[in-house]
């Protein structure tokens, strides 16, 4: 099977990454139209922004039945995580669309982080050692704190928008912190706690796109998460990334496409999972061998910034083939060049933070893409709408070129109490 010759594409998604995607999706000559729901103001540029809810799946099949949709590219993990695949193949109007993104079953490797570790497990793919508890069994969580050291690394074991892992380094703070956790401190999430072993390394994102049979390895980054320089303060949702990464040499890929890729996708079949998507695996390199921290079901964000602007073909020819199980014939070609993708967000995030601030100087000529993270339009001005407003990538021809590309750009950008970080990239460099 294959599209049409001429492809209208629904986008799901209202950050930097479907963006990065609609920016993507547009430079194809097969698209005629492409619609982002709800999209932001940086993505009225690339198509037709449409006000509708990503998880209000009657109101998308109505959308893509009225549209004439060929396809619907899921970015983030909510719809997916609530079946939205499994709702299209279950009614017949709509069976035949294809949608990028895993089943419901395939969607709880991010959605239970209980469910990925006992995958992992099953299939001999190396991650953490860790156990799982409820309230019911909490003085046994108490008794495993005991027996390992610190760090302690407790996960939530439901989505909590990307809050729900903490890292301690006192044994009696990880005992509250777990009967917080399991008393309703993430609500419905953190139900059920993963305690695990704490992986010393660097970390990486590698990103695969799957037809549920065969795999392409995409382009690798490393991003940034904490809000302050040399690493330290809270926990964000990305304050940049870099790719590709340099530790990541053929002779460390090649361990994580046997040890790590090649049994996840045979995992997935032997489970009979449907899974035609992106799997993003966030791994520790300790020592020089890969171990898998989690699988994400989508894209990463603000990695997807760096890793579509390395890809060179065609991306609606990859999601042909990811959708009609034709993948394995698909090109994938990946530039040299590094990308390098720097955050601007909201002064406070991630706490408390104001909306509505006019943004300048979007308009100023440069070479770099500035995705748009958190904006909307209001009147004749693109305002702050989100934590994260930004993400400004650029290419070069070193990580340092790169990012001082973004730099630069960033300089003729301005809001009230714009912030990022200016150690992107820094940790990669050579010294």
């Amino acid at each position: 099977m294959k599209f049409p010759k001429s492809v209208n594409v629904l986008l799901l998604g209202s950050g930097g990454r479907e963006n990065a995607f609609a920016w993507k999706i547009a430079q194809s000559k097969r698209v005629a139209k492409l619609f982002i729901a709800p999209g932001n103001a940086g993505t009225k540029s690339c198509g037709i922004n449409v006000d509708m809810n990503p998880t209000d799946f009657a109101i998308v099949k109505q959308f893509v039945i009225s549209n004439n949709i060929n396809l619907v590219v899921v970015g983030p993990e909510d719809p997916l995580v609530k079946g939205i695949y499994d709702y299209f193949v279950s009614d017949n109007d709509i069976k035949n669309i294809p949608v990028i993104g895993p089943s419901a079953l395939g969607a709880k490797l991010e959605g239970s982080k209980d469910f990925a570790k006992n995958f992992m497990i099953k299939h001999g793919i190396p991650t953490a050692q860790y156990k799982t508890f409820t309230k019911g069994n909490i003085e046994e969580g108490y008794d495993f704190i005991e027996t390992i050291t610190a760090p302690y690394v407790l996960k939530a074991d439901g989505l909590a928008a990307g809050k729900g892992v903490t890292i301690l380094e006192n044994k009696e703070e990880a005992k509250k912190e777990l009967s917080d956790m399991l008393t309703g401190k993430f609500g419905a999430a953190s139900s059920k706690v993963v305690i695990e072993e704490y992986l010393s390394g660097i970390e990486v994102s590698v990103f695969v796109a799957t037809d549920g049979k065969t795999y392409k390895i995409l382009p690798e980054a490393k991003d940034y998460k904490r809000i302050g320089e040399g690493d330290t303060g809270l926990n964000t949702g990305g304050m940049g990334a870099v790719s590709p990464v340099p530790f990541c040499d053929e002779a460390f890929m090649e361990k994580v496409r046997t040890q790590i890729v090649e049994p996840t996708v045979e995992g997935l079949k032997a489970d009979e999972i449907i899974y035609n998507g992106f799997i993003f695996i966030g791994l520790m390199n300790c020592g020089g061998d890969p171990k898998v921290i989690e699988y994400n079901v989508r894209m990463g964000d603000p990695e997807t910034e760096v890793v579509l602007p390395r890809i060179e073909s065609d991306i609606v020819d990859l999601f042909e083939g990811i959708a009609f199980g034709s993948l394995k014939s698909r090109k994938l070609d990946i530039t040299e060049e590094t990308a390098a993708t720097v955050v601007c967000v909201s002064e406070g995030y991630p706490g408390d933070y104001e909306k509505g601030l006019v943004i300048e100087g979007l308009e100023t000529e440069t070479e770099s893409l500035v995705f748009h993270a958190g904006t909307t339009v209001k009147g004749k001005d693109v305002v702050t709408a989100g934590g994260r407003v930004l993400a400004v990538t650029s290419y070069g021809k070193s990580i340092v070129e790169a990012v001082n590309n973004s730099y630069k750009t960033i300089d003729k950008i301005h809001y009230k109490g714009k912030y990022f970080r200016k150690d992107i990239g820094k940790d990669l460099m050579p010294e």
